[in-house]
């Protein structure tokens, strides 16, 4: 620790950043100070070690050898304090923070939640119910649940299940429906927040979405669910939504086919941080408990 006694921590932040983002503006924006700051910074610590960090060009800071070596180092330290920050913020490892779509916790996970917690009694979950999705590296969510392509950049990310969309309706209703081109006769629910057009499950019968009749709108997909269960006319669902509904008989699937919408779920978790117990034991969990509910 001499040689760090020697130096001015705020130094080396600012060379790690501007070393990561490759311009002063850009790294004083992330810093939260001028970029006259960041480079007298950057000349102090250039000063000290007596060697150049960084060349000046048109094209921004551009490590010099050294500074090419060094940088590196840096950036890993600061991630290793970071971590040890955020380990040191969170309140117990027994306490699982989840954030997840609240259609997607309502519907699916909390009836489940039950069982794990049979399973492993040492391990409290708590769940953030939002669309939002957090920065895992800077916030106390320990797992996320998204719909997707996959690309989450500073998240490490596994695959769950790929998204799939299909009509549902009451029993009752279900009886008029002998085929997809009666869709045309009938009330159709929308939730006008979904990103899913009905025209992804159309387009394999040759059918358009704007020869489909209005129906109730919703803002909600699980608001929508509980007008097709009271048999006010025909949604398109997707299979974590729906399936304890139809499970339980009060939905029914009047067509075969689920259609796959291109997305898929995914369970992310910081790519700074090491999985703890928890983590660990909950997303093999979560995994076993899909592929039984959803077997291929």
């Amino acid at each position: 620790m001499n040689e760090l006694a020697r130096i001015h921590l705020n130094a080396l932040r600012a060379a790690e950043t501007v070393g990561r983002t490759g311009s002063l503006k850009s790294a004083a924006a992330e810093i939260g100070v001028t970029p006259g700051a960041v480079s007298q910074h950057l000349i102090g610590l250039e000063r000290q070690l007596g060697r150049r960090l960084f060349e000046r060009s048109a094209n921004g800071m551009q490590p010099t050898p050294f500074g090419a070596r060094l940088l590196p180092q840096l950036t890993e330290g600061f991630s290793q304090l970071d971590q040890a920050l955020a380990a040191a913020r969170r309140r117990d490892d027994s306490v699982l923070t989840i954030s997840v779509a609240p259609n997607f916790a309502s519907k699916w996970l909390v009836p489940r939640l039950a069982q794990f917690s049979r399973l492993h009694s040492d391990i409290r979950v708590r769940v953030e119910a939002t669309t939002i999705l957090v920065d895992l590296n800077a916030s106390d969510v320990d797992l996320a649940i998204r719909v997707g392509n996959g690309d989450y950049p500073g998240a490490a990310s596994t695959f769950l299940a790929p998204q799939q969309v299909f009509p549902v309706c009451s029993p009752e209703y279900a009886k008029m429906l002998k085929e997809p081109a009666d869709l045309k006769s009938v009330p159709i629910l929308r939730d006008v927040n979904s990103v899913i057009p009905w025209q992804i499950w159309l387009d394999q019968f040759g059918m358009k979405e704007k020869d489909l009749p209005e129906g109730y709108t919703f803002t909600d997909g699980a608001l929508c669910l509980e007008a097709a269960i009271a048999g006010q006319g025909v949604m398109l669902a997707w299979q974590f939504l729906a399936q304890d509904s139809i499970a339980a008989g009060r939905l029914v699937a009047p067509f075969p086919g689920w259609q796959p919408t291109g997305l898929a779920y995914w369970l992310l978790r910081s790519e700074r941080r090491r999985p703890n117990a928890a983590m660990s034991v909950f997303s093999a969990w979560l995994q076993t408990e899909i592929e039984t509910s959803f077997p291929a």
